[in-house]
């Protein structure tokens, strides 16, 4: 049996493949060990290092004190109380999306899904633009999808531990030529791998539409295309439908940002009711099985232990809210179990 045919038909965890079944509730676009610090800043001196306290997180959140810890998630021990309490709360299995740029630590995910007991499937590729490498300036697209592939097959970042998944594809708007060359690289490793796709899109309400009909044109499976962060980039239900039509798979993956506050473009971010309105309208019209959500944790400050909501806050809040919203179970277990059970098998 081919390697390929063992893969085909299960999931493939940072500890190894497994059954579908073995996935339960599933965050399918989270940071567990990453530093999204933009590349020119790290090698820079800096004062703006506070120690995190209940004190300052809120001013830290609205930017009103400098803060480079806030974007550094490295203590593993923290990681794995965090993850601890997910599964407490009912979470089952969990997506870990820092891909090339961000600071990929595939052991340290292996030793959390260890002593936590909760699968976790790792991204690979490549992050925006600014996050990359000079060196994949001018690397080809087969490049791309050959060092994609092997991340996939092989091991990624130098171990020999595995991504389930591709992503999260870095793009913004407007989309460089680089990000276009890793993205074409990733659609060729989806059709060698049968892994699905993650895509970090640009802040603009029409590039989740020019990813797709980029995916459209290289000939990747809109079905296994997942468009993150459509909470910060899409907000009239006539937009959701129309990304919904490409067959795509809408992710909500900022639940827990509750405050309209958004340091990264001029925009309202929704609160979780109003993510849940949002969704609500796509289910109405029958795009049940095109929806998945999460928090994307990404700063330190939305870890319980720096006075944010943590990993456990789909599960112990969201969830409720949806039932109490008349999401019905069958609605429930598609956003949190089957849908995600689907994009994380390999095909």
């Amino acid at each position: 049996m081919s390697a390929a045919e063992t893969r085909r038909g299960k999931v493939q965890t940072v500890l190894g493949l497994v059954e579908p079944e073995a996935i339960g509730p599933t965050l399918m676009h989270e940071h567990l060990l990453s530093d999204v610090t933009p590349p020119r800043l790290r090698a820079t001196d800096a004062d703006d290092n506070p120690e995190i306290t209940l004190c300052n997180c809120w001013k830290i959140n609205y930017a009103q004190v400098p803060s480079r810890r806030k974007l550094v998630l490295d203590d593993l021990e923290i990681a794995v109380a965090e993850v601890a309490e997910m599964r407490e709360a009912g979470g089952g299995a969990i997506v870990e999306l820092t891909c090339g740029g961000l600071s990929p630590r595939p052991k340290g995910l292996a030793e959390i899904s260890r002593r936590t007991g909760v699968p976790i499937v790792m991204g690979c590729g490549y992050y925006v633009d600014e996050f990359q490498p000079e060196e994949n300036l001018t690397r080809s697209v087969e490049n791309f999808a050959r060092e994609i592939v092997e991340q996939v097959t092989v091991g990624a970042w130098g171990t020999g531990i595995r991504a389930g998944i591709i992503g999260e594809i870095g793009c913004q708007h407007p989309w460089t030529d680089r990000e276009k060359r890793v993205m074409a690289g990733a659609l060729l490793a989806q059709a060698e791998t049968g892994a699905s796709v993650n895509v970090h899109p640009g802040r603009d309400v029409g590039q989740p539409l020019e990813i797709m009909a980029f995916v459209e044109a290289h000939g990747g499976r809109a079905d296994r295309v997942i468009i993150s962060h459509i909470d910060r980039t899409l907000f009239e239900p006539d937009d959701v439908l129309r990304l919904a039509d490409t067959g795509c798979v809408l992710e909500w993956d900022l639940f827990g940002i509750e405050q309209s506050y958004y340091r990264l473009a001029d925009i309202d971010m929704p609160n979780d009711a109003m993510r849940l309105k949002l969704i609500r309208s796509l289910l109405d019209r029958g795009y049940r099985d095109q929806v998945v959500i999460s928090h994307d944790i990404c700063h330190r400050t939305r870890l319980t232990r720096y006075g944010g909501h943590g990993y456990q806050h789909v599960f112990s809040n969201v969830v409720p809210l949806m039932r109490r919203r008349n999401f019905s179970d069958a609605e429930v277990e598609a956003i949190m179990v089957g849908t995600p059970r689907r994009l994380l098998t390999f095909v």
